[in-house]
């Protein structure tokens, strides 16, 4: 059996042996909107729960665009200046208007990068303010946290006197769903307010998952903390595995939001019978596979239909390393086993930069070996990481079947575009 994963941007094809049990989980594939711009016009102009934009804005309103960052697939070249567009229809002036990119802890990206995001016309035509999380000078508190900690947001979109949230939904690996209320917290919010949000106690809790918003705790304070900054409207798109917008989803934060999570929901959702003792994946491709923080996702997707003891299988290009910035790599170096990890991570007061995926992959690994086939890490950076390598998915999947010759095996050739879920 062919099969090409999500792997870079250009697929890794694989064939397994048609002695194997396989089954092929992918989402219902939905069809590009035919005309994307004429999409976005026309959710600008009948938004869900609110009135259209360019009633809302006038010509001496100042106007913060939050857009997402490199680590996201949105695409904000298409969506950006559609947006910009229809503001300008309002009569705003270009430098009434900053475009803000959410961050969160992730690096800032350069003049190239961000010409490639939002089209050089926007670039050379507007203020960009790229958020840091560390920066006091740019920071200003908006309230109090669920641990009692102030919070503090990005001073450029406070200050705006409209407030513009863009961003894409699909399903999160512990936020329930991307989009919505996380192009605040944790995308322009200050470092410690997303250690609190991102902390082992709120990643514990079961219901900080897959699909899950009502309840999730890290998802109802992020939209607590959303909301208190007072965004004057939402732009979110879904997309398909072609990274074509499926649906455009505007108007008021929260059921502009919900609507377009119901939408996500229906097309990501895959039910199976029983777990698999084999699970291969991907991290959807670039640019979501573009080094091994981002690719917990893959695995975390995975690990929901592998079996206690069975064996995940991930192929993500990781042309960005580990990365070396931040945290992550230290802390998964550090560590001797998953379960000292988990340990440190888990103690009570420790409090770490990317602590967050450490423990997800630490949980993962837990519960299943993992092995990466990647053309961006050595064999003992992956070994390092507490993963094994994997030189070739054919000559992977060939040595467990000699250990196991009726292993069932499941491949997820979108990675976490797709949700499994063993039925109940």
């Amino acid at each position: 059996m062919r099969i090409r994963l999500a792997y870079g941007r250009k697929g890794l094809a694989i064939e397994l042996p048609d002695k194997a049990v396989v089954t092929v989980i992918e989402p219902e594939f939905v069809p590009g909107l035919e005309d994307e711009r004429a999409a976005l016009t026309a959710a600008l102009a009948s938004p869900i729960g609110c009135p259209p934009l360019r009633k809302l804005v006038h010509p001496s309103d100042t106007v913060a665009v939050v857009f997402s960052d490199l680590t996201r697939p949105m695409p904000n070249d298409r969506v950006i200046p559609a947006l910009l567009e229809e503001l300008a229809r309002t009569g705003l002036p270009d430098d009434h208007i900053v475009l803000v990119n959410a961050l969160a802890t992730h690096r800032a990206q350069t003049e190239v990068e961000l010409k490639t995001m939002l089209g050089e016309a926007v670039v050379d035509r507007y203020r960009i303010v790229q958020h840091n999380a560390w920066d006091e000078a740019i920071l200003k508190p908006v309230g109090r946290n669920r641990a009692g900690r102030t919070v503090r947001v990005n001073r450029a979109y406070l200050e705006a006197s409209m407030r513009i949230l863009t961003g894409f939904i699909e399903p999160h690996f512990f936020a329930g769903f991307s989009g919505g209320p996380k192009a605040v917290l944790p995308g322009i919010a200050d470092v410690d307010s997303i250690l609190d949000n991102h902390g082992a106690t709120m990643l514990a809790d079961p219901r900080a998952t897959w699909t899950v918003t009502k309840g999730n705790p890290l998802w109802e304070e992020t939209l607590e903390i959303a909301l208190v900054t007072k965004p004057t409207f939402l732009l979110n798109v879904t997309l398909n595995q072609a990274r074509q917008i499926t649906g455009v989803f505007a108007g008021d934060l929260l059921k502009a939001h919900e609507a377009g999570c119901q939408f996500a929901r229906r097309h990501a959702i895959r039910s199976v019978p029983q777990p698999f003792d084999i699970v291969i994946t991907s991290n959807s491709g670039y640019p979501l596979d573009l080094n091994l923080y981002q690719t917990v996702k893959g695995m975390s997707a995975a690990a929901r239909i592998v079996k206690p003891g069975g064996v995940i299988i991930i192929a993500a290009e990781c042309w960005d390393g580990i990365p070396n910035h931040g945290e992550f790599k230290r802390l998964l170096w550090e560590a001797r086993s998953p379960e000292e990890l988990l340990t440190r991570v888990m103690t009570p007061g420790f409090r770490c930069l990317d602590q967050w995926e450490a423990q997800v992959l630490a949980q993962i690994r837990h519960k299943a070996s993992v092995y990466l086939y990647t053309d961006g890490l050595t064999e003992e950076e992956i070994r390092r990481s507490l993963l094994l390598p994997c030189r070739s998915v054919e000559e992977t999947v060939e040595g467990l079947l000699q250990s196991n010759l009726k292993a069932t095996i499941a491949v997820l050739p979108d990675g976490p575009q797709t949700v499994p879920t063993v039925a109940s």
